[in-house]
């Protein structure tokens, strides 16, 4: 397995469970009464979402798909470590934001979560753009043409 897909999927992993224990701590808040801000359920969500399920089908993607042709310049294993690490980031920063948004909402917290979605989009982008050119089929379309039914 190539490294920059053990990153993504274990990452991912981490925001799973990030994101197990904030659903957790929501629904000990609803049983005991604990405080919890009001846009718990948002950073829950976004880090489910984002930090586990897209990260985990980004580190699928790069593992499985076939190699990258000699002439795709798209695909750089470099720009996919720093998309990589940009999207990790916004996603860290995007989950206490969110937090912080609910216990401060006039502070300057809303300036960084904004900024780090809009860095997670660039990195989204730049992750997805990468990889593009490696979703191709390879020997299927042979068995297709053959009249051969998946």
């Amino acid at each position: 397995m190539f490294t920059n897909a053990r990153y993504f999927i274990k990452t991912a992993f981490g925001f799973f469970i990030l994101g197990l224990c904030s659903g957790l701590y929501m629904n000990g808040a609803r049983t005991f009464g604990w405080s919890m801000p009001f846009t718990m359920v948002q950073a829950h969500t976004h880090v489910l979402l984002m930090g586990g399920v897209f990260m985990m089908i980004l580190g699928v993607a790069v593992w499985f798909f076939p190699r990258a042709k000699k002439d795709d310049n798209a695909y750089n294993p470099t720009v996919i470590r720093l998309g990589y690490w940009v999207f990790t980031l916004s996603t860290i920063i995007r989950f206490v934001v969110e937090i912080l948004q609910g216990i401060y909402p006039q502070s300057l917290a809303n300036h960084f979560g904004f900024w780090s979605s809009v860095f997670q989009v660039i990195a989204s982008v730049i992750l997805v753009y990468s990889i593009w050119g490696r979703i191709r089929p390879v020997g299927s379309q042979i068995r297709e043409n053959r009249g051969e039914i998946f």
